[in-house]
């Protein structure tokens, strides 16, 4: 259940990392929209002068009512300019809005899809470092801060650039002097958001990494309801919530605090700009300097200025966002495998009979300093391979290792006599099927399920593989069958259940080397035997490694390994290992006399 966000990752994300390099990220999205968003941002252009033209007209109808030489049919005409303007207006934002907002969300698009096929190429030590909150928080708050930075902070940019130069231009063209008192505050609001910025990069990016953790922590209560329920935890666990969604919220107003003084910063240089104006530009009027519709368009043209003054702060703040947001994004698309995967064409006649050589294979995870396992040297040839042994043994570590889940150092490990690591992963995964401990399942229904490792696989051929695993009556019993939806994690089916759907699910691909790590333990006796005849049947000719601890199941494979402290104690057949190994001999008596004397309810 503990979920803390790990700090180096913390560290990481607060470390800015170059735009130079950040931009690779984004820069094909704009390259391969780059027509859509220049038409996007004529569209918003025109719009901004088309606005910028309408004072104008304000200033001829204010001045001719000034000299009393307007008509109504003059003031009509007039009139009748600006609505064109305004409906020209309307669909020309529509425009701007649908190009360039509908290119952020094609750039989102394509940065999900990025991060999302980068993750599924990472190896088992890069999920061990991250929780799956925090990478979904990349999906989520992260992904939706780029969209906006590349969205409505290129249009608020773009946006508040052409405004201000132009409505300055015009100013200038009225009175110039004017002008440089109206803008005379700007560059004290400059200053001010340069530092404010700095700050909110740093608080957001505290705030990304507080809703990863939030994340996680709602994912796994979610997926462990059942177990916080039998513990009655249920307060407890939502304590815990309230304390992190607090902390969250905490730091969201710390963000919240910068934001608050961006904007009022900005309005209050307008405003002080404004006041200016009046007085100075009042006083241009009164000596007829300029006229009454130059005033009243000065004025507007410093009003539009409000706008952009503000657009400063927003744009800083999403621009920020976004930048807090891509250096995490980055750091996740730049993570890279231990495991070497080279890009090489391998022949079929350069494969020998597929199954695997240990030589002197020494393994420990990374968090570890004492080696797991140590100096194996095995010959996991075609037939039925039995592992065995304490638990800590190593066996579960043994069988991550033939899957090529961590790295090995090269000579340790062969696949068809090759060296595995000049062996490309997806042609390694291929030739081999893998049931773990604990069953991967997905809320979906039972024939998606079994054919997930062969999608366009027949019904007939998923039947098949399900009969094979013993589990064809368990599903049949079932109200809709093949096509029943089975849950979260196949909630609505046993345990066995379960292991015998993910076996199911490995004879479909019909591979030349399965690998069962304890996937049979919450099968009884009986329906242990069927399935192993199935895998007899199945896979004749081939390699089969089966990790488990009864004595029954491994009595029925060729060849029994049993590990002890991460090194192979004793190897042989059934007969020979009960004759000459005394951990085997005890698990055989114990387990004997288990179904010889069945344990009695007690009243």
């Amino acid at each position: 259940m503990k979920t803390n966000t790990s700090r180096t990752d913390s560290q990481e994300t607060t470390r800015r990392i170059p735009f130079a390099q950040l931009r690779h990220l984004i820069l094909p999205s704009f390259r391969h929209h780059r027509l859509r968003i220049l038409g996007g941002l004529a569209a918003l252009i025109l719009v901004d002068f088309l606005q910028l033209i309408i004072p104008r007209f304000i200033k001829q109808g204010v001045d001719a009512l000034e000299a009393l030489t307007v008509t109504p049919s003059g003031l009509l005409r007039l009139a009748g300019i600006i609505v064109f303007i305004a409906v020209l207006v309307v669909f020309l934002r529509f425009a701007w809005r649908y190009l360039i907002i509908g290119f952020s969300r094609l750039l989102e698009q394509r940065v999900r899809n990025q991060i999302f096929t980068h993750i599924l190429k990472l190896d088992a030590q890069f999920f061990e470092k991250r929780t799956t909150g925090d990478l979904m928080a990349h999906f989520s708050n992260d992904l939706a801060a780029v969209q906006m930075a590349c969205g409505m902070g290129v249009v608020a940019a773009v946006d508040a650039l052409v405004m201000s130069l132009a409505a300055i231009g015009f100013m200038i063209a009225i009175h110039p002097l004017l002008t440089l008192l109206a803008l005379l505050p700007m560059p004290f609001l400059a200053v001010a958001t340069r530092i404010l910025s700095s700050k909110l990069h740093k608080r957001f990016a505290t705030v990304q990494e507080e809703f990863s953790e939030l994340t996680e922590f709602s994912r796994s209560n979610l997926i462990s309801i059942g177990l916080i329920k039998a513990y009655t935890m249920e307060d407890f666990q939502a304590g815990r919530f309230d304390r992190l969604g607090k902390r969250y919220v905490r730091s969201n107003l710390r963000v919240a605090f910068i934001q608050g003084l961006i904007t009022p910063l900005a309005t209050l240089v307008g405003s002080t700009g404004m006041l200016m104006v009046l007085y100075f530009g009042g006083s241009l009027v009164i000596e007829k300097t300029i006229t009454l519709g130059d005033f009243v368009a000065f004025i507007t043209y410093l009003y539009m200025l409000i706008w952009p003054m503000m657009a400063i702060g927003w744009v800083a703040n999403l621009v920020q966002r976004g930048l807090t947001s891509l250096d995490r994004i980055y750091g996740l698309v730049t993570s890279r495998s231990a495991l070497p995967d080279p890009v090489t064409e391998i022949a079929p006649e350069q494969l020998a009979q597929p199954g695997f050589q240990l030589s002197h294979l020494t393994f420990g995870y990374p968090s570890s300093s004492n080696p797991v396992l140590s100096d194996l040297t095995l010959n996991l040839g075609p037939g039925m391979h039995g592992v065995t042994g304490r638990t800590g043994s190593g066996k579960s570590t043994l069988c991550r290792l033939l899957v090529r889940l961590y790295p090995l150092a090269d000579g340790m490990l062969h696949f068809g006599g090759l060296e595995v690591n000049h062996l490309p992963l997806a042609f390694l995964r291929s030739h081999i099927g893998y049931v773990s401990q604990e069953p991967v399942l997905f809320s979906d229904t039972i024939a998606a399920n079994i054919a997930l490792g062969l999608p366009d696989a027949k019904r007939e051929d998923v039947i098949k593989a399900a009969a094979n695993a013993a589990i064809h009556e368990d599903i049949l019993a079932l109200k809709n069958g093949y096509d029943t939806l089975i849950g979260e994690r196949g909630v609505k089916l046993s345990g066995g259940q379960r292991q015998r759907l993910a076996l199911a699910r490995a004879l479909l691909c019909d591979r030349p080397v399965l690998i069962i790590d304890d996937g049979l333990s919450a099968v009884d006796v009986a329906t242990e035997h069927e399935v192993f005849a199935g895998l007899k049947r199945h896979f004749q000719g081939k390699t089969v490694v089966i990790v488990s601890n009864r004595i029954k199941l491994l009595s029925m494979t060729d060849h029994i390994i049993i590990l002890a402290d991460g090194a192979v104690q004793s190897e042989g057949n059934h007969e020979h290992l009960l004759a000459t190994n005394s951990l085997y001999q005890s698990m055989f008596a114990k387990q004997m006399q288990q179904d010889t004397h069945p344990a009695v309810a007690l009243p």
